[in-house]
């Protein structure tokens, strides 16, 4: 059949924009400086009061001046590769009779990753308007045995001029009288809308927390990707290193961290437990609070049901229940072992939970006013950009470069709460940010510490129950934990 060529695209590079000084500002209030990306124009802003100390502003910049091109996918299925395989794409497009063009992308230096370069290849160039044709050219591609996709350009980490849309929610410390906390809904293994754990909390407003485990199974999906900490009881242990909220009463900040739990048995023996209320691997040795909400695997291991008190009532094969009032400890392979050596029934078994601050190297105290949400990326420290993405597991040019949905958690100098959305992966509407960008907004907010929790069809934010943002899956998505203000 006859091939339609189209006009390649000029080869530039994608970087990141330099970081702006934060906006000067004096407690909790909304920044009067210029929003700070899309260059100059207009930006729309409504406020309310939500409760005595917490406004929720409504924050739009930037006009819609990009369209839409295709990108090529790589051999491994992702549109970015080395030079060598985006010159090889680019070449068998061209002997397929369409006219590409190799571009350079550059994922941004981290603080803890440095910056990489990377190659795409694109063909054609249409307005907004023109989604049509560019879904046209995926096809006659698909046709030449070439995949690819259409690319809205205000996706790219390129300069744009948006448009954004944004939900903020500040809260005054010198006014506000309630309280923050965490919550991961009915259970940790149960997925939820962030509107319905609001309603259980009673909160005045909230967003959606950190990453959950869609790498597991679908009755499991939950479990939160970090440490939780819920009203003092460790519900999910911590990656190390990563970067976790940690909240006291109505205090709030931002800092690395890492989880160890220990089990003692009275016979002496002391072992270190590897997850909380997560699936076990092989070799594994797995609490399990009544907080989980499933049964525990039956997968050949180990288990033993501990009461309040310590005393171990019944030693099980794996698979089963966790009773209210009790923990299940639960073991495969050599830890199912040491289970059957250490852990009878009548006997004692001991757990100890600590979270440990990294910035302190101190324990923190898990009371009933204690939550902690991890699994997020590390914004701002002490009000200077220190995006922590090799140690949050997010450098890579999707989650560094490209434009998604956002939800933001930051605190001010002022010790007030910020949290923001912003809505992406609607072209014309909102484009979303990427992780600089991220940094750039809570800057402007005048956040002096701040954190990316989980973004893209995740990120909503509610305000007495309801969602105020535009979630980009079209609605609500169910998510593991979220965060919420509360009376």
């Amino acid at each position: 059949m006859s091939r339609r060529f189209v006009v390649g695209l000029t080869a530039v590079a994608i970087t990141a924009t330099a970081i702006p000084a934060a906006a000067d500002r004096a407690g909790s209030a909304f920044p009067s400086a210029a929003f700070p990306l899309g260059g100059t124009g207009t930006t729309l802003k409504t406020q309310r009061a939500i409760a005595p100390g917490v406004s929720l502003f409504s924050v739009t910049h930037g006009k819609p001046t990009q369209g839409w091109t295709v990108s090529l996918l790589m051999p491994n299925g992702h549109d970015n590769g080395t030079l060598a395989t985006a010159q090889a794409k680019a070449a068998e497009a061209e002997a397929a009779g369409f006219t590409p063009s190799v571009l350079k992308i550059v994922q941004p230096a981290a603080a803890d990753a440095p910056a990489v370069e990377r190659y795409m290849v694109r063909i054609g160039l249409w307005t907004l308007k023109q989604r049509a044709e560019a879904d046209k050219l995926v096809k006659e591609l698909k046709e030449a045995g070439i995949r690819a996709k259409a690319d809205y350009l205000g996706d790219d980490g390129d300069q744009t001029t948006g448009p954004w849309a944004m939900r903020v929610v500040m809260v005054d410390p010198k006014v506000f009288r309630g309280s923050y906390r965490t919550s991961v809904g009915v259970s940790v293994a149960k997925r939820e809308t962030t509107s319905s754990i609001s309603k259980k909390t009673k909160a005045i407003a909230g967003v959606n927390g950190g990453f959950f485990n869609i790498h597991t199974a679908k009755a499991l999906q939950g479990d939160p990707v970090g440490v939780s900490v819920v009203g003092g009881r460790l519900l999910s242990e911590g990656v190390p290193g990563r970067s976790g909220l940690v909240i006291t009463g109505r205090k709030a900040r931002i800092t690395e961290l890492r989880t160890l739990v220990t089990a003692l048995s009275s016979d002496g023996a002391r072992i270190e437990v590897k997850g909380v209320n997560r699936a076990a691997g092989a070799e594994d040795l797995v609490l399990y609070t009544e907080e989980f909400g499933a049964k525990t695997a039956a997968d050949g291991g180990a288990e033993i049901v501990v009461d309040a008190q310590g005393r171990i009532v019944r030693a099980r094969a794996a698979g089963g229940v966790v009773p209210r009032g009790h923990y299940v400890l639960h073991g495969t392979g050599t830890m199912a072992e040491w289970l059957y050596e250490h852990a009878w029934e009548t006997w004692t078994m001991r757990i100890s939970t600590r979270v440990i601050d990294l910035r302190t190297g101190r324990a923190i105290p898990l009371t009933p006013e204690t939550y902690v949400m991890g699994g997020g990326v590390g914004l701002l420290r002490n009000g200077r950009v220190r995006i922590s993405a090799a140690a949050d597991g997010h450098a890579s040019v999707n989650m560094m470069l490209r434009r998604h949905p956002r939800t933001l958690v930051g605190v001010d100098r002022s010790g007030g709460l910020i949290l923001v959305t912003v809505d992406g992966r609607n072209p014309g509407v909102s484009v979303g940010a990427s992780m600089v960008e991220a940094a750039q907004i809570m800057r402007w907010l005048g956040a002096k510490q701040a954190i990316n929790f989980d973004g893209g069809g995740s990120s909503a934010m509610v305000v007495r129950h309801k969602v105020v943002n535009r979630p980009s899956d079209g609605r609500e998505r169910t998510v593991g934990d979220a965060l919420f203000i509360t009376p």
